[in-house]
């Protein structure tokens, strides 16, 4: 039944990695079972037999399908079954998506669809890793055109040596989390989370993994060889070469005038004149298909841009090739939030504005791996005013999820622990506008508004990028690379080479091609670049603006206190039902939040009454000291005395002799049910009963004075109508 099943079997990191067909799937264009160790992914490729019409762009989608059987878990929803994809799952698909899509022929119109769908996990062996070797294979062998195959590979740093796809338990304590995607002979692309990584040792970790990719390339086209579709023809989607050159001839001057600018609301103002000409000029000759003309506008203003760029070192808004736009750093914009700050560059400005909360409010996670929670969340919006375009919001996309984890990635590793700073930390960044590297901008934004909040991060973070532009004969000639690109630079240009770190060194990186990849060279020059941008944007602009974090957090936020106490008085501290919970948190004003082992976290704005909740925590989980003063409720009274309440479930008893400074008749004369006194504790018999005095305590916190014979206890007064009892 299954005559055409294959099996193809390598090593990868000292591990098994198969690759099966022709067993599944067997009316997709192409189907591949990727098995690398016990993880199995099934990827899927197929396409269109007819171009998609009105599109302008090649429409590729990749999905990343997470199956939660595939770790032997039912999805926690309320349906029980799998439904949007998980933050996870999207930053999966791009990491393929971007390798990939550049090697497709750039004049296809054909829809093309790439699935992944993860079926069996294995913790020591990447999904990740399995889906993108598979994806590559499966369009390899197939009959749509494609200039791979690719490899991708995981890169550790552990104890300082270089690992290839790391295990569970290397995972766990790299300083290093790096993804490389290459073709034979190129890095395809880059995807970076670090602990303040060298620009050195972080080249040297990317070309590690290059060379593991290249043995698996050759790997790839040798079952390409074997097995491989021939590629269908497709209709080309280019415009006719000599109308090209007509309609450039006819407008190219107005457009370079139209781009000299700095300024994105004057090019586009300038540039719609233009527009209409063309179309007026020549609708008529693709009647039923003006949207052409468009594509060939923008064929003709990236001429333009590129000549200048490579052959006239002359940037768009006229700056040097390795000059940084005009920049602004402001914190404390918003007043009744934990922490603002905006960071401006040229036109593009974004705004973070950082929130503190107790650590109850970490994010919970239900994802393939072992992250349960994670306490900095970092988020970003995208809004069409940013444009200036009229688009109605729905939500995040995978642009808004990717760039809102480049910049968690960017600055998690400063953040401080749980133990140095007990919060759960979100940060929002807001891109007001966006002329280019909103991305980078985010992260600046976001370091000013967590210093601004009193967050003590351990170095502030700046992030740029760089950019390239290559000649015709591709990366392997004459090319050049420019930081802080801005919009029409990204846009017809070749990379957007993003690097974001500390004056330590880097602690992320991405990068977007459209070219089928980069040479060492190129990326040696693209990290001394951004090394240089990135150390004068926080010397001269971000530290200028707020030299340290804030030593006091704002009034507005949370404040947060800490303890620890054995596992098992856990139960005692929450009380049957929550009760005694309940009851410090009403009467401390605040939450209290408990973990299994033992660390309680208490928040409130006030700081008073958190240390306060702290010291009925202990005190109910550990026995009163001698000696010590507390503050309680008095629950009942007694001719010899009143019993007063320091904790839920801590009483001791105040004897008459004790309750004042001076003689006391009746108890009554004192103290009611229900006061609230100050006591100390004088003795705790060998049966755990508390001794109280609460005249020690007046004259030890207020300077009260012992009256003369105060311990003489009053003479008691006969009962009326005594009965001697029977025995």
């Amino acid at each position: 039944m299954f005559e055409n099943y294959k099996v193809y079997e390598t090593t990868l990191a000292g591990r098994p990695l198969k690759l099966e067909t022709g067993m599944m799937a067997g009316l997709a264009n192409a189907a591949v079972m990727a098995k690398y160790g016990d993880t199995c992914v099934l990827c899927t490729v197929t396409a269109s037999a007819k171009p998609r019409e009105g599109v302008d762009f090649f429409p590729l989608s990749v999905d990343y399908e997470e199956k939660m059987y595939s770790v032997g878990r039912i999805p926690g929803s309320f349906t029980r079954r799998e439904g949007k994809a998980s933050d996870k799952a999207v930053l999966a698909s791009r990491c393929i998506d971007r390798p990939i899509r550049p090697l497709f022929p750039k004049d296809m119109r054909n829809d093309c669809s790439v699935v992944a769908t993860v079926m069996s996990v294995d913790p020591d062996c990447s999904p990740e890793v399995a889906a993108a070797i598979g994806v590559s294979t499966a369009i390899a062998i197939s009959d749509i055109p494609w200039a791979g195959p690719i490899s991708s590979v995981n890169v550790g740093l552990v104890d300082g040596e270089i690992v290839i796809n790391p295990t569970l338990e290397q995972r766990e304590k790299t300083d290093l989390t790096l993804t490389v995607s290459s073709t034979a002979d190129l890095v395809a692309m880059i995807e970076a989370g670090g602990n303040e990584i060298p620009d050195d040792l972080m080249f040297d970790c990317i070309m590690a993994g290059h060379e593991v990719n290249k043995e698996v390339v050759k790997f790839i086209n040798g079952i390409v060889a074997e097995i491989g579709k021939e590629k269908f023809e497709f209709q080309s989607n280019d415009p006719d070469p000599e109308i090209m050159a007509e309609i450039e001839e006819f407008c190219i001057e107005d457009v370079k005038k139209a781009l000299d600018t700095d300024d994105k609301l004057v090019r586009d103002a300038a540039l719609l004149p233009i527009y209409n000409a063309v179309h007026e000029k020549f609708d008529e000759r693709f009647e039923g298909n003006e949207a052409k003309l468009d594509e060939i506008m923008y064929l003709v203003q990236k001429h333009v841009v590129r000549a200048w760029l490579k052959d006239e070192k002359k940037r768009v808004d006229g700056r040097g090739i390795d000059e940084i736009r005009p920049l602004d750093a402001k914190v404390d914009l918003l007043p009744r939030v934990h922490g603002s700050g905006m960071f401006t560059r040229g036109q593009t400005q974004v705004l973070s504005i950082a929130t503190l909360a107790p650590v109850s409010e970490a994010q919970k996670l239900d994802g393939l791996d072992e992250e349960v929670s994670k306490r900095y969340i970092h988020h970003y919006n995208f809004p069409s005013y940013s444009v200036g375009e009229t688009k109605p919001s729905r939500g995040p996309g995978r642009r808004e999820i990717g760039h809102g984890a480049l910049a968690e990635k960017a600055l998690v590793p400063v953040i401080p622990s749980v133990d140095e700073f007990p919060y759960a930390i979100r940060v929002v960044s807001e891109v007001l506008s966006s002329n280019g590297s909103t991305s980078q901008g985010s992260i600046c934004g976001s370091t000013l508004a967590l210093m601004a909040a009193g967050v003590p991060i351990k170095a502030p973070v700046a992030g740029i990028s760089c950019g390239l532009i290559t000649g015709d004969d591709g990366v392997y000639g004459d090319f050049m690379t420019m930081v802080d690109i801005q919009g029409l630079e990204d846009f017809y240009g070749d990379m957007d080479f993003k690097v974001a770190g500390t004056h330590k060194g880097i602690t992320a990186i991405q990068m977007d091609l459209k070219v089928h990849g980069l040479t060492p060279a190129i990326i040696k020059e693209a990290f001394q670049k951004t090394n240089k941008a990135r150390m004068h944007i926080l010397d001269e602009v971000m530290l200028k603006c707020i030299p340290e974090y804030r030593a006091e957090l704002s009034p507005y936020a949370p404040k947060m206190l800490t303890t620890a106490i054995n596992p098992e008085k856990i139960g005692d501290v929450i009380g049957k039902q929550g009760k005694v919970i309940q009851s410090i948190q009403e009467q401390c004003e605040c939450t209290i939040n408990i973990e299994e082992d033992g660390r309680v976290f208490v928040s409130g704005l006030d700081i008073e009454k958190a240390k306060q909740a702290i010291g009925i925590v202990e005190l109910i989980a550990n026995d009163p000291e001698i000696g010590a003063i507390y503050s309680g409720k008095v629950t009942r009274l007694m001719t010899f005395g009143a019993f007063v309440e320091i904790a839920p479930g801590k009483e001791g008893l105040v004897h008459i002799s004790k309750l004042d400074v001076k003689r006391v008749e009746k108890v009554e004369d004192v103290v009611a049910v229900g006061d609230q006194v100050i006591v100390k504790v004088t003795e705790i018999d060998d049966q755990g009963r508390i001794n109280l005095s609460r005249r020690d305590a007046l004259v030890e916190v207020n300077g009260a004075v012992v009256e003369e014979g105060a311990d003489e206890e009053a003479p008691r007064k006969p009962r009326k109508n005594f009965k001697k009892r029977d025995k």
